[in-house]
């Protein structure tokens, strides 16, 4: 059992500082996938826009309504996003996983700096509004590269 200085801890100036910074908020015109998710616990919800060309970011925008984790998850996401690779996109949420659930290291670079949101490892209800942008960005991804149906006549 947590008590409220656990709580207060865990809500850092650096944490709101990241929360309130958000970029990207601007929804894309032509986006390649929209995904749209809600994590049931805490009722967080993001919406995500991307765009890849050869497998990297060129174009993002996002809709954040989360918790001042969730949104500091999606600040440093929204900073880093643009230009990076699909396989280090998804490498680092593995890794953000693993920080949270099995005491590992925070993401490499460029998400290096999710390592803010370490001290919720034991907040497990606040998991699933940190992971969030990931997960929407994750299946945005698999919804683009997902192959195209044969086409029959």
């Amino acid at each position: 059992m947590t008590n409220n200085n656990d709580l207060i801890d865990l809500y850092s100036k650096r944490i709101l500082a990241l929360a309130a910074d958000i970029e990207h908020t601007k929804r894309l015109d032509n986006p390649q996938s929209t995904v749209k998710k809600r994590s049931p616990m805490c009722g967080s919800m993001v919406t995500v826009d991307i765009c890849l060309n050869e497998n990297k970011v060129v174009d993002y925008g996002h809709e954040v309504k989360a918790c001042a984790l969730g949104q500091a998850a999606a600040s440093v996401i929204s900073k880093s996003i643009i230009g990076s690779d699909v396989d280090q996109i998804l490498t680092a949420r593995e890794e953000l996983i693993d920080m949270l659930t099995k005491n590992g290291s925070s993401p490499n670079k460029p998400f290096e700096e999710l390592e803010v949101l370490q001290p919720a490892k034991d907040f497990k209800n606040r998991h699933s509004s940190i992971l969030l942008t990931f997960d929407a960005i994750a299946d945005a991804i698999d919804e683009i590269n997902k192959p195209e149906p044969i086409k029959t006549s």
